[in-house]
């Protein structure tokens, strides 16, 4: 029985419930832009190349019965893919940087406690 309290202490903390939440959260963003590339920016590097469908260029190295293809389209097209993520990324760590150090940033008031022995000390000093 400790074993089942023990791995529902474990599923239920919060780092395994963000981590869940962020995987869920990454597939679903990982999905628009690869339809973003697929659909919108390849289509769009096509018309200003003269009609070229990358994700369809593919290179035959050797032909015959079994041929063998290098697939230099999708290639790039998840490249592209993969540079748009690590900029929206990139752009969400550096907005959540950019937070925290404001918070930092940001003098705290010392406690009531603290004032209160300030006080102390300066009419002693008197």
């Amino acid at each position: 029985m400790s074993m089942i309290k023990e791995f529902k202490e474990f599923a239920l903390r919060g780092n395994v419930v963000d981590l869940a939440v962020g995987v869920v959260i990454g597939a679903a963003f990982g999905k628009i832009v690869s339809t973003l590339v697929e659909k919108i920016i390849m289509p769009l590097i096509g018309a200003i190349t003269g009609g070229v469908d990358f994700s369809k260029h593919d290179i035959e190295i050797i032909s015959g019965e079994k041929p063998v293809v290098v697939g230099v389209g999708t290639f790039a097209t998840e490249i592209i893919n993969f540079l748009i993520i690590a900029f929206a990324i990139f752009l969400a760590v550096k907005a959540i940087n950019s937070m925290k150090k404001k918070e930092e940033a940001a003098p705290q008031a010392p406690p009531e406690d603290i004032v209160l022995l300030r006080e102390i000390r300066d009419s002693l000093k008197r």
